[in-house]
């Protein structure tokens, strides 16, 4: 095994570790009743995402792993990976500005979520 193969390793261990506390103060904040468990939105808002439209779903935006440091970007890949983020299921916090959510390998979408109103 060379050094590369042993940081790799370290990396997928440290990722599936890092979203493993994250599925926990999930499941904590859930049983307690507290909204709002999600990761700071920075973890998403470093990679780079470029425009996208889609007949459906209107204005969005991808993040290709090639493009993006991948250390940053398997870090945020996991944690949506870990907690099931599709799109009928997006990740996002009470103060995202965008929801998150994986489709196909390599790929992370996001789309500006609509505020919700108060009567």
């Amino acid at each position: 095994m060379n050094e590369q193969e042993i940081l790799e390793i370290l990396v997928d261990f440290s990722n599936a570790l890092e979203a493993a506390a994250v599925n926990l103060k999930h499941r904590i904040a859930e049983l307690a009743g507290v909204e709002g468990a999600a990761v700071e939105e920075e973890v998403f808002a470093v990679l780079k995402f470029e425009p996208q439209t889609g007949a459906r779903i209107g204005d969005f935006e991808v993040a290709y792993k090639p493009n993006n440091i991948p250390e940053k970007f398997q870090h945020a890949y996991a944690i949506l990976h870990k907690n099931n983020a599709t799109i009928g299921s997006r990740y996002h916090g009470p103060r995202y500005t965008f929801g998150y959510w994986l489709y196909g390998a390599g790929k992370i979408y996001r789309q500006k979520l609509t505020p919700k109103k108060t009567s």
